[in-house]
């Protein structure tokens, strides 16, 4: 085999390996970057790395190296589910900087944060005032959640004693000409009612190229040129 050709299928192989690994673990691999998550993520990557280039390297020593990873990180990640002291051993735990207005300095010391860092993370939150702010908790995944004093939060439509609009997500209903039975079947509407909004224009399916409800009940429909009437 050619050295051209090996490292083709090593990268090939590589990548569904890694995508295996990804689907095992859940999404939680990509969203929370728990300490051992973040290990996991790196230490595959070298290794899907070295699998796609280092071909003087049996293809069994990298197909253990990912079986081994991804038994301990799958184990790990069902004793932090089991147990919740296991899971602050082995995830973390979110670090509490702010509480009730006052900056805890131990707490930024212990993890190497400084003042200026925790200005930047609150400018990120739209934070400009840290004097606002009742509490701040860095999460496990390194994101920083924040509190507003009462007097700095936004006014609401509850706190006016207003309901809030109904909303509805736009639906597609047709796409090239066939029907979207899965949208229509999770949709208010019915095959029925579509027919009947087809009929009012004088429209078939098979003519339709996209066509979706808007928020407020309305159909958007776009036709295929061939069917469009020319302009005047």
């Amino acid at each position: 085999m050619s050295g051209f050709l090996e490292i083709i299928i090593r990268t090939i192989t590589a990548f569904i390996i890694l995508w295996i690994f990804i689907h095992l673990l859940g999404k939680q691999t990509i969203f929370q970057k728990a300490y051992h998550l973040f290990i996991a993520t790196i230490t595959m990557g070298t290794i899907a790395g070295n699998l796609a280039f280092n071909y003087k390297l049996k293809y069994q020593y990298f197909i253990l190296s990912f079986v081994i990873m991804g038994s301990v990180i799958f184990a790990l990640n069902l004793l932090a589910v089991k147990s919740r002291r296991l899971r602050e051993r082995i995830a973390g735990k979110p670090t509490t900087l702010i509480q009730e207005g006052k900056i805890l300095e131990d707490s930024l010391q212990k993890i190497g944060f400084s003042i200026d860092l925790l200005k930047q993370a609150l400018r990120g939150k739209d934070v400009f005032n840290i004097d606002e702010v009742e509490w701040a908790i860095l999460e496990v995944n390194g994101s920083l959640s924040v509190l507003k004093k009462a007097e700095y939060q936004a006014i609401t439509l509850k706190d006016l004693n207003m309901n809030p609009p109904s909303y509805r997500i736009p639906i597609e209903l047709i796409m090239d000409g066939k029907v979207l039975s899965y949208n229509l079947s999770n949709s208010p509407y019915n095959e029925e009612w579509l027919n009947t909004e087809l009929r009012k224009r004088n429209i078939q399916v098979s003519e339709i190229a996209y066509a979706v409800v808007g928020t407020k009940g309305n159909i958007y429909i776009d036709l295929f040129q061939d069917h469009q009437q020319p302009s005047k």
